[in-house]
C-alpha cells in the first residue's frame, strides 16, 4: 500500500514543477518567460474562484459600459480583466499588454519594472454565456519583445502568430483546465485540485487527431455564409465514409475547441458575406485566433481563414477580425479546398 501511494505521488507534477522542467531544456532560458506562465497560472485560480461562486457574489450581469468590440461589460468580465492585468503589470515580466476589453495598448507604468514579453489576451472568453453557467474561459498569446521597441510604437503588436514564443487557454467549467503550448515542450493541459489549490497535469502531450468527426458551427448564421461554406457543412452532415460528423456547439469559443482539440474536430466562424459590420466574422485576430492556432498547430491540427494560415496573418489593428476555421489537419484542409472551389 505505502508503494502504491508513493507511486501515485510520483506521478503528481504541478504547473509549476512542469514549467520550469521544461525550461531546463532550454539552456539560456533566464526563467522570465517560466515566470509569466505562473504569472497567468495565478491570475486563473483567482478568477476560477469568483466564476464558481459568481451568483452568490453578486458579479453576475452587465456594468452598463460597453467595451471597444461594442458589446456590454459584463461584471466578471472586469473582474477577469483586472485580475490578469495587475498581476502580470506587476511581475515585471511583461513590456505591453493588449486585451479584449481595452481600446488602447495597456502600458507598464514607469514606476514598474518592465520585462521582455508582450501579452496578447481575451481575459473572459464566452462571458455572455455566465448567467446561463456555460463554460466560459481566458484565451492568451506570449510574444518576446524586439529590443528597442517601446510600448509607445503604434506597430508593436502588428506581428503575425507565427512569431508567439507562447500560447495557452483556460477554461472554467465542470472543473477549470489550463492548456499551453511553447515550441520546445508542446501542448500540455493541467486541472485546477479545489482542495490543494494547484494546476496538476492531466493532460500530457496533447496531440489532435489528424481528422475528427465533430463539426462545431453555429449555423443560425447559414444565410450569410458564402456558397461554399454551406456546400462544406452540407458534406460533413451527409452520409458517406466516416459521416455524418456530429454537431456540438456551445457558443464558448474556448470550450469548443477544448473538444474539438481532445477529440478530433473542426470549429469554424467563417467570413460573413452579408453582415456588414463583421464582413470578416467575429472573432479576434490577436487574443482569440492567434493564440488558439498556435497551440492547434503546436498539437498537429491547423487554423485557416479559408485561403490564409491564421499565424501567416500580420494584423495592422490591435482589435482586427478575422474568419477562423480550426481543428484537426485533414478536416480543416478539406474545408480549404471547399473555399478555393476544388471539391
Amino acid at each position: 500500500m505505502a508503494e502504491e501511494m508513493n507511486d501515485r505521488v510520483d506521478q503528481i507534477i504541478s504547473i509549476e514543477n512542469h514549467i520550469h522542467e521544461t525550461q531546463k531544456k532550454v539552456p539560456e532560458a533566464s526563467g522570465q518567460f517560466s515566470g509569466v506562465l505562473c504569472e497567468i497560472a495565478l491570475a486563473a485560480k483567482i478568477v476560477s474562484r469568483e466564476v464558481r461562486r459568481a451568483g452568490l457574489a453578486d458579479i453576475l450581469g452587465v456594468t452598463g459600459e460597453v467595451n471597444v468590440q461594442g458589446e456590454a461589460v459584463k461584471k466578471l468580465d472586469v473582474f477577469a480583466q483586472t485580475v490578469f492585468v495587475e498581476i502580470l503589470k506587476r511581475g515585471g515580466r511583461v513590456h505591453a499588454i493588449v486585451s479584449e476589453e481595452s481600446e488602447e495598448i495597456i502600458k507598464i507604468p514607469g514606476f514598474m519594472p518592465h520585462g521582455h514579453y508582450l501579452i496578447t489576451i481575451d481575459p473572459l472568453d464566452g462571458s455572455s454565456n455566465t448567467d446561463a453557467n456555460i463554460p466560459v474561459g481566458t484565451i492568451f498569446g506570449i510574444y518576446r519583445r524586439t529590443p528597442g521597441e517601446l510600448a509607445e510604437d503604434e506597430d508593436l503588436f502588428h506581428r503575425p502568430g507565427s512569431e508567439q514564443v507562447g500560447a495557452g487557454y483556460v477554461i472554467y467549467g465542470s472543473s477549470t483546465v489550463l492548456v499551453y503550448a511553447t515550441r520546445l515542450g508542446g501542448v500540455h493541459g493541467f486541472t485546477l485540485d479545489p482542495s490543494l489549490g494547484e494546476f496538476i497535469l492531466s493532460h500530457p502531450h496533447i496531440r489532435t487527431p489528424e481528422r475528427g468527426s465533430i463539426l462545431s458551427v453555429n449555423e443560425g448564421y447559414r444565410p450569410w455564409w458564402k456558397e461554399n461554406t454551406r456546400e462544406y457543412i452540407d458534406f460533413l452532415k451527409s452520409e458517406g465514409e466516416n459521416r455524418p460528423y456530429l454537431c456540438r456547439y456551445v457558443g464558448s469559443l474556448v470550450a469548443d475547441f477544448h473538444r474539438d482539440l481532445v477529440y478530433g474536430g473542426i470549429f469554424l466562424y467563417p467570413e460573413n458575406g452579408k453582415d456588414p459590420d463583421q464582413p470578416h466574422g467575429k472573432l479576434r485576430l490577436l487574443y482569440e485566433a492567434a493564440p488558439l492556432a498556435f497551440v492547434a498547430e503546436e498539437a498537429g491540427g491547423k487554423a485557416s481563414t479559408g485561403d490564409t494560415r491564421i499565424l501567416d496573418i500580420v494584423p495592422d489593428d490591435i482589435h482586427q477580425r478575422v474568419p477562423l476555421i480550426i481543428g484537426s489537419r485533414l478536416d480543416v484542409e478539406d474545408y480549404e479546398a471547399y473555399y478555393r472551389g476544388e471539391r
